[in-house]
């Protein structure tokens, strides 16, 4: 519960669409903030972390001055967790989360805000735009998650047979191209001077990489900022990762169109 002599200055309601598994995930899942949360987060340093939650120096994006020390500590027997600001910007302040599963697909959650704010209309005020920052935020989550669930509940297979995408000059012209094999996405895009199929899920939690510019031949997913290079398929950022297969992009000159083809397996 709360500690030490706070005001309850707001409360905040929703129902997400996934379950419960899904909300613990995303609670411990520190990365994303300055990454799925640019907006409100420019830069996390986190300084310990567990199965209990993790501590990290925060600080809000167009606001330098505003660096909070931030604790989150789960207590998932009660089914909550609380954030608290240690020190720095908002310090005292605890944000009790309570989450209550609906269904087997649907999560309540109730957030009660407790600020050290002694002035009632002062701790209403900052309250208020503590509920608003909450709501952008968990909209933004509940994007990720839901994607995340879709992803687990399907454990999407793709179609292994070749596919014919048209002539040179057509296709070159709609690069980058994004195509549905069975039920997963692939991307091609020019790297090089030469054309490459990648997958538009990240490995690491199936970040959207459908949408995201390159950078030379690198990628970034814009869940938690990691880093490919498309050319080789694997981690740039010494994550040592690699991205998901996908099928070779063949440019036939002689027969004037490009197709995708699947390496076929090697013998054991």
């Amino acid at each position: 519960m709360p500690t030490g002599e706070l005001a309850l200055s707001a409360v905040y309601d929703r129902s997400v669409p996934v379950p419960i598994a899904r909300i613990w995930e995303n609670v411990l899942d520190w990365e994303h903030l300055p990454w799925l949360h640019k907006s409100s987060f420019a830069d996390i340093k986190c300084l310990e972390k567990g199965d209990w939650g993790w501590k990290a120096q925060l600080r809000q994006t167009g606001r330098p001055e505003n660096e909070s020390l931030m604790e989150i500590r789960l207590d998932q027997r009660n089914r909550r967790y609380v954030s608290r600001l240690i020190e720095g910007f908002g310090a005292g302040t605890e944000v009790w989360t309570y989450l209550e599963p609906r269904s087997e697909t649907a999560t309540d959650v109730h957030v009660e805000f407790h600020l050290p704010i002694k002035d009632p209309q002062k701790a209403q005020r900052v309250g208020a735009a503590y509920k608003a920052l909450y709501e952008k935020l968990w909209d933004e989550d509940e994007e990720m998650m839901v994607q995340r669930q879709h992803y687990l509940a399907r454990r999407p297979r793709p179609d292994r047979s070749p596919v014919r995408l048209g002539s040179i000059r057509e296709v070159l012209k709609k690069l980058p191209l994004t195509i549905a094999l069975g039920d997963e996405r692939f991307r091609i895009v020019e790297v090089d001077g030469a054309c490459v199929a990648h997958s538009t899920m990240c490995p690491h939690l199936q970040g959207p990489l459908d949408a995201e510019p390159l950078m030379g031949s690198e990628i970034t997913c814009p869940w938690h900022g990691y880093r490919f290079d498309l050319r080789t398929g694997r981690s740039c950022d010494g994550r040592n990762l690699k991205m998901r297969p996908a099928p070779r992009v063949v440019v036939d000159r002689e027969r004037d169109e490009i197709r995708l083809e699947w390496n076929k397996p090697q013998a054991a």
